[in-house]
């Protein structure tokens, strides 16, 4: 069963499992999510030792405030994603503030320019793996193995006419990564905090 087909029970069963303090529960959700929270941490930071502290600093504040997570709101990826871009992207800010501070190159524009960036990326991470995997293994075919829509359908197994409406869907989600107000996007994902 991969993350998305995760029944919403699931998320309430994990966060009433932290809430009473299960480590088991703690380290089940790091072994579902560190990755997704790593992968997006390092998307915005550009830096494998700030997304490992970002890392460690999600999951501590999940451990530390279960109850802040509503199971009727969203999906607990979902959450997850949203805090960690939260933290990321203030965490780029201080330490561009701090170098900017310090006489470093660049100016405050330069740095909402780059956090922007940063968040189209994350953003744009995010809506890759949480798509379908049909929508997902054809865009993977058609950019990465710069596959045309006729092999895309062959190595898929699917007609052409799906093939182009698979990779059309794919395009058109991911063309949301610059939507900063997207309809029905995660909150926090799209835009600067």
């Amino acid at each position: 069963m991969t993350q998305r087909d995760v029944p919403p029970r699931w998320d309430r069963t994990m966060q009433q499992r932290l809430a009473r303090g299960e480590a088991a529960a703690l380290g089940e959700l790091y072994d579902r999510f560190a990755s997704l929270v790593h992968g997006l941490a390092h998307r915005v930071l550009g830096d494998e030792e700030a997304a490992d502290t970002v890392t460690r600093d999600v999951f501590a504040h999940v451990w530390e405030h279960p109850d802040a997570y509503d199971p009727g709101r969203e999906p607990l990826r979902t959450w997850i994603a949203v805090l960690t871009r939260g933290l990321a992207v203030e965490r780029l800010r201080t330490a561009k503030t701090a170098a900017l501070a310090r006489g470093g190159a660049g100016s405050a524009e330069d740095l909402e320019h780059q956090v922007r960036r940063a968040s189209v990326a994350a953003r744009a991470d995010y809506i890759v793996h949480a798509m379908p995997v049909p929508l997902r293994s054809a865009l993977e075919l058609a950019y990465f193995q710069r596959r045309d829509y006729q092999q895309t359908a062959a190595d898929l197994g699917v007609t052409e006419d799906e093939a182009r409406r698979r990779l059309r869907l794919g395009l058109q989600l991911l063309a949301t990564a610059h939507d900063t107000e997207a309809p029905g996007a995660p909150p926090g994902i799209g835009g600067v905090a």
